[in-house]
Formats: C-alpha cells, structure tokens, sequence
C-alpha cells in the first residue's frame, strides 16, 4: 500500500464503509487498454464504452494512432482517460519509440525493447536486461503524462502498460511519485479493489468469452471489482500485428469488443444489480 497516499485510518475506514455504508453493492470498473496502438483498436475502445460496459479507457502516447485516439475521446469527455504509462514495444510489425531522446531505454533501432522480463520469444530484447538509466526513464515518463494531459485535460489517473512500474523498485517508486505530481494517483489497490476473473485466455470464441464473462459476474460478492482486457476490431491493420506465442490478436480482441457490447452481458450486470463506475468515481465513491 502506498502508505504516503491513504492513511491506515482512512484504509480502515474504507474497509468498513464498504462492508456497512455501501450496503451489499457490487461494483465494477470495466477498463478498456491500449488505445491509440492501431485505428481498429481505437474505434473499437470508443465503441465499447459508447455501446457497451467499458467506463475507463487506458492512452499509449508512443503510439502510431495516438492523435486519432485523442480526437476520439475528446468526442467523449465523459468516458474516463487512464495514461498507460509505455516502455516497451512488444509487436514484431508494429513499433514505437519514446517520445524523449532516451537510448538506455531502446533497443539498436531505437524503438523500445519488446518485453521488461526475459522471455523465449525469438530475437526479443529486453528492458531489465538492459543498462538503463532512472533519469532516461523519468524524462519520457514526464514526456508521456504531459503530452496526454495538454490533449485530455479529463485525465484522472495512471497505469502500466505490460507492468513497467514493476521493473524495478526504482522505477516503481519514480511512478508513483510522478502520480502524485502529476494529480493521477488513483491507487485501486488502497481502495481494496479485487481483480475479476478474465476471459479465460486469448483462443476463446467470442460466445465462449461472453459465456464465461456472465459465469464470472454471478460469482463477484458486494465490493469494488476491476476487469481488464483489450477491445479490437479483427481486420486487416490487426491481422500484421502480433508476436511470436500470440499471433491471433485480432481474433481475439475481437472478441473482447464483442463481450464489451452483448446485450446478455449487458442484461446480466443489470439483473445482478452490478453498478458500473470508472476509476475517476472511486474517491467519489468512497466518501459517500
């Protein structure tokens, strides 16, 4: 717990405001990661909130579709902005670099290493092997969050794209210290937020995410729940995006898209009496 932000008496407060204030209700932040990476990604990020349950959605600024996804959501000045703070660049076609000249952060071509840890994806390189330099990574940090506050001003808070905050201590304490300067703090897990059940993995059928999904609602108790995945569109742009171990990408966040809008989904939290709030109502929430 990041102990500078939220007091052990107010954590204890909180803990009982939701057992006994909040009563027996289930909410549910429904987030929507990675837009402006590609045009089909950005479309279908704007249609799941506008058509469906998403109420927060997570901005790359690195990304090649960035200023179309900023376009976007200025359209939507309701639907809740995350940065996704960005140091990798995990996408065999598809790259990008940081906004900063930071090269102890890239790779031999000047994008952003594919991956933090080391894996078995061939020919990947790799942040944490890497000699980087904690002043590289502050000034593209500070690079990313004002470029995407100057272009939403509805920015509430933060996360990490593929867990870059987690990298090292060093790093995890320079984002954490940037969101609170930065006023995008919002820290779910001083709130006592729980991780909802995903999907069940990338190979699934649409019908068969959507199935799951409602059997993973039924079993969500009174309290704040978060649930995460990435909505896509499957055409052509998202057919030359992939990597080695995970090349169905648009198959698959196809899918996502498609149990973001269901209307038996839709149905489900309404029978449930589920109540669907984003990070920026959290604070808010608490208070009551």
């Amino acid at each position: 717990m990041k102990k500078y932000l939220i007091p052990m008496v107010l954590s204890c407060f909180i803990c009982l405001n939701i057992a006994c204030g909040q009563k027996k209700d289930i909410y549910l932040i429904v987030r929507a990661d990675d837009i402006g990476m590609a045009h089909a990604v950005n479309k279908a990020c704007i249609n799941v909130f506008t058509d469906g349950i998403a109420r927060s959605v997570e901005i790359m600024a690195p990304t090649p579709w960035f200023e179309e996804a900023v376009v976007m959501l200025n359209e939507h000045p309701e639907y809740d902005v995350g940065i996704h703070l960005t140091l990798t660049s995990e996408w065999q076609n598809l790259k990008w670099r940081p906004l900063t000249h930071a090269p102890s952060i890239t790779d031999e071509n000047g994008y952003f290493h594919p991956f933090i840890w080391k894996n078995d994806v061939p020919g990947a390189t790799f942040l944490f092997e890497s000699d980087w330099k904690i002043e590289e990574v502050e000034a593209e940090l500070r690079a990313q969050i004002e470029l995407v506050k100057r272009k939403l001003p509805q920015l509430s808070h933060y996360s990490a794209h593929m867990g870059c905050n987690q990298a090292d201590p060093k790093i995890n304490a320079l984002v954490e210290k940037l969101a609170i300067e930065y006023g995008i703090g919002i820290e779910l897990e001083d709130y006592h937020i729980k991780s909802m059940k995903g999907f069940g993995g990338n190979m699934l059928t649409a019908d068969q995410k959507i199935d799951n999904f409602i059997s993973n609602l039924k079993e969500l108790t009174p309290g704040l729940w978060l649930f995460v995945d990435h909505p896509g569109f499957d055409t052509e742009e998202m057919h030359g995006i992939g990597h080695i171990g995970y090349e169905n990408v648009g198959f698959d966040r196809n899918g996502v898209t498609l149990a973001y809008t269901n209307l038996k989904v839709k149905e489900a939290i309404k029978e449930l009496g589920i109540k669907l709030i984003s990070y920026k109502d959290v604070p808010t929430l608490i208070k009551q």
